[in-house]
């Protein structure tokens, strides 16, 4: 059964009409998947259709305890529905909502709300059962690129051994916390009353905190100022140069997984290869201006997204 249909099955089952049609007309975004706005019944709803190959990619059943861990907290939207064998999920819709990418990444008001709720995150009492390695998500989705006879850049293999020994000097201490390790600017959400949500919590797992600001400042292409405010409004402080390091290393470890992971949407058919060519282009580069000088800013490896 094809996914769309599989979609259309569970809408019926879910809601108990058999007369509901899977509406694909108000596409509410994701790389991922692919979500969907629909009015049910008087009510609007948020339909997740999995993309392709993210059954091999994320463990759903996990991702649905850290769903409901996420909701208890009051960080995540409500989920009426998830079906850990195929992802579907069925969410209520946030009214009069946008996400922080069609708002400002870069304002004061949006990075408080942002630090608050990565730090809300982080300092959760209830730890998920998971880790998040990116190493070892890297060499998943490695594997799976070889299983479908797909190749590499010609210089993967030395630029990731680049980054990969430069971790390994510089970064001296990480902690263990619960993260989402998906911190997109797309993923924070805003109603209309201005409160704000963390919703996807598909790569949730215990992970260092740090991994969650790099990637929002890199996702979101913050200026200098604004990454100057979101480091202090966040540790309290202006890091020490560790700390930025492990930040700096986080950011392009990004890059590099996030590509690998677009080159199996490519390879599985999905139109994900500009996507891939901009990671690793901006991989390329960065990794070897880190190297080159641990001393290579922040606001320089986002100036690099240009």
């Amino acid at each position: 059964m094809k996914m769309e249909e599989l979609v259309q099955k569970k809408l019926c089952l879910v809601f108990n009409d058999d007369s509901i049609m899977f509406d694909k007309s108000r596409f509410a975004g994701g790389l991922t998947n692919y979500n969907y706005i629909m009015n049910i019944n008087g009510k609007q709803y948020v339909v997740r259709q999995p993309g392709a190959m993210t059954n091999l990619m994320i463990d759903r059943k996990i991702e649905s305890v850290n769903d409901k861990i996420a909701a208890e907290l009051g960080l995540n939207s409500e989920c009426i529905y998830f079906d850990e064998d195929s992802g579907i999920k069925i969410s209520v819709y946030i009214e009069n909502s946008k996400n922080i990418a069609q708002a400002d990444p870069c304002s004061p008001t949006t990075l408080r709300s942002v630090s608050t709720l990565m730090k809300k995150t982080h300092s959760s009492k209830k730890c998920f059962s998971n880790s998040f390695n990116w190493k070892m998500e890297l060499n998943k989705y490695e594997n799976i690129i070889q299983k479908l006879n797909g190749d590499f850049f010609f210089d993967y293999a030395t630029l990731k051994k680049q980054l990969l020994d430069f971790m390994e000097k510089n970064i001296k201490k990480t902690i263990s916390v619960p993260c989402h390790n998906d911190t997109v600017p797309e993923n924070f959400i805003i109603d209309g009353k201005g409160k704000t949500y963390l919703i996807d919590w598909e790569y949730s797992g215990m992970n260092d905190p740090s991994w969650d600001v790099a990637s929002y400042i890199l996702e979101s292409k913050l200026t200098e100022e604004a990454i100057q405010y979101l480091l202090v409004d966040y540790y309290g402080q202006f890091p020490v140069h560790e700390e930025i390091v492990k930040i700096k290393s986080y950011m392009v470890a990004q890059d590099l997984l996030w590509m690998v992971w677009a080159m199996i949407r490519h390879y599985s058919g999905d139109d994900f290869l500009d996507y891939c060519c901009f990671r690793y282009e901006r991989f390329q580069r960065n990794v070897k201006a880190i190297t080159n000088s641990s001393d290579y800013s922040i606001a320089d490896m986002v100036k690099n997204c240009e």
